[in-house]
């Protein structure tokens, strides 16, 4: 009977201390194969598992994955950082895990390269204009979050070597052309699929990297270049920058986009934590921006609504923590690195003349395809 007596107090003592720790700051477990790592936030929480968030926290550094040579949206400079549209995101990223936007080691990867880089763990979080598509979410193994800029593929030619070219023009234009882009892209397979439907002849010429289709064009190899709409014009802005001799008269067709390019970051699949994580961070980006909450406003517009004291982490109904991450996350996204609308017009429509009005890049309300979730 002692003998019992002692094992119940013994369990008993477990119990209570069991329950004890339930004061403390509560744990959040990742559970994915491996070996687990034990790493604290900000918050005072804990993160628990070898999933990304767990790793970019410990490591103090988040690995982004971008072009390099995607002008408007990633240019690595000579220090090794980078600017644009999508390394402004890998920033805003950093700043909501990291609490700092400069925490953010840049690599360049060619449209062979990225998806393995990010398969393999070489980095945390792809951004590189990267299109959705049904057989990327099928057979890669990743998972593509919520579309940061909706484009389309177009065509850029020479007036002086096609004669009679506009921005009207359509495929009848390119008949017996050569045409560059680069390889493995959703690019390469819609000019293909596009020529062959209207019923024209085309040779396919593809690189590695767009800036040698755009050597080649400027040095009459190509009749054409072809990619994304947004890269067109942001060559076409850089050479006429550059004093590219006749580079103001290329012409951007058809009007009409040959393809939907919805381009967004990507992330592994079956980590749906850090798929939260870098999903939300995009979505406060676009909440703030509906609400018109800027990186200079947000200290006095962050309780301005119960949603955006929320998300802000200023209310006590805030679901950061829950998520892992710091309670004022997307505070610090917003506060060092902008709302949707200032990353675009910093990147996009300053610099290359990108206009937002009138694209699916505007607000839900005004026409266009930004919508994010609620925040609650």
């Amino acid at each position: 009977m002692m003998k019992r007596l002692v094992l119940l107090f013994a369990v008993l003592a477990l119990v209570a201390a069991a329950c004890g720790s339930s004061d403390e700051a509560d744990d959040t477990t990742t559970t994915v194969a491996g070996t687990e790592t034990t790493v604290a936030t900000d918050a005072g929480q804990e993160t628990t598992g070898d999933g990304t968030l767990a790793t970019v926290i410990a490591r103090g550094v988040l690995k982004c994955g971008i072009s390099g040579s995607a002008v408007g949206f990633s240019e690595t400079q000579a220090d090794g950082s980078a600017t644009g549209f999508d390394s402004d995101y890998c920033r805003a990223i950093a700043a909501a895990v990291l609490g700092d936007s400069s925490k953010v080691e840049f690599t360049p990867l060619t449209a062979a390269q990225r998806f393995e880089a990010l398969k393999n763990n070489e980095i945390d979080v792809l951004i590189r204009n990267s299109t959705w598509t049904q057989s990327r979410d099928t057979d890669i193994g990743v998972d593509f979050v919520a579309t940061t800029y909706y484009d389309g593929q177009q065509l850029m030619g020479n007036p002086e070597t096609i004669p009679g070219l506009t921005a009207d023009s359509g495929f009848d234009a390119i008949d017996g052309a050569t045409v560059c882009t680069n390889a493995g892209t959703t690019t390469e397979k819609n000019i293909t699929e596009g020529a062959a439907v209207a019923g024209v002849e085309i040779t396919l010429e593809t690189v590695e990297q767009f800036p040698e289709a755009m050597d080649k064009f400027k040095a009459g190899t190509c009749d054409l270049v072809t990619t994304d709409g947004s890269g067109l014009y942001g060559n076409r802005s850089a050479e006429i920058n550059a004093g590219t001799a006749g580079a103001e008269g290329w012409v951007i067709f058809p009007a009409a986009p040959i393809s939907k390019e919805p381009l967004g970051p990507v992330v592994r699949q079956n980590d749906s934590q850090w798929y939260d994580v870098v999903n939300w961070t995009v979505f406060a980006t676009f909440i703030a921006d509906e609400a018109g909450v800027t990186s200079a406003s947000i200290d006095a517009d962050m309780e301005k609504t119960p949603e955006l004291a929320r998300l802000f982490g200023a209310d006590e109904g805030e679901v950061q923590t829950k998520m892992g991450l710091p309670k004022d996350a997307f505070y610090q996204s917003i506060k060092q690195v902008g709302n949707y609308g200032e990353i675009f017009d910093r990147n996009l429509t300053g610099p290359l003349g990108l206009e937002r009005v009138g694209s699916y890049n505007m607000q839900w309300f005004d026409g266009g395809l930004i919508y994010a979730p609620p925040a609650r």
